[in-house]
């Protein structure tokens, strides 16, 4: 039975088989050169295409050239305008300082001259003491005299008196100190560190 369902192949068959089924070298070769043929093509596209993205590159490399030195320039425009805004700005700054400079200098020279008014109401004051120290010890001589006849004392007195040129020489201090923080305010203004 084995016998029967094996077949016996010979040369000839054996031939044909080789020759249906396996390819020949024809083949080969032709598979061969349409696959150099694709290889070439892919190459030729591959160049074509690098030699279109160069093309593109060096156009989108000179507009880019182009828009950054446009823009370079524009840049160099407006700082020049800055520049000389800011110059005339500075200028008008200086001279505008200039003259709050001279103002204060003026100012200086009215301060000067009222504390030499201050000055000269102060030899007044010692004078004018001098005559009230004069006046007050005639007067303490009175009173020593009157002190008998008077139920005020020598002591209370002085007390009012004391008080009463307290009162006058408060009212010169604060004049005096109300003329300092007038200049020195005008100083730190003018300095930039008082904002009023």
């Amino acid at each position: 039975m084995q016998e029967e369902k094996s077949l016996k192949i010979n040369q000839e068959s054996m031939d044909l088989l080789v020759a249906n089924v396996i390819p020949t070298t024809k083949y080969f070769e032709s598979r061969f050169d349409h696959m150099q043929y694709q290889i070439d093509e892919v190459r030729k596209s591959q160049t074509s295409l690098q030699e279109n993205m160069d093309k593109r590159f060096i156009s989108m490399q000179e507009n880019m050239d182009k828009r950054f030195i446009s823009m370079q320039e524009d840049m160099d425009k407006r700082f020049i305008s800055m520049q000389e805004d800011m110059d005339k700005r500075f200028i008008s700054m200086q001279e505008d300082m200039d003259k709050r400079f001279e103002q204060v200098d003026k100012r200086f020279e009215q301060v000067n001259k009222r504390f030499e008014q201050i000055d000269k109401r102060f030899e007044q004051v010692d004078q004018r003491f001098d005559t009230i120290t004069e006046s007050i010890h005639i007067l303490t001589l009175r009173i020593e005299e009157l002190a008998k006849s008077q139920e005020t004392t020598i002591r209370d007195y002085i007390i009012e008196r004391d008080r009463h040129y307290d009162t006058k020489f408060n009212n010169l201090r604060m004049f005096n100190i109300a003329t300092i923080t007038l200049v020195a305010g005008v100083i730190l203004k003018m300095a930039g560190i008082l904002h009023i």
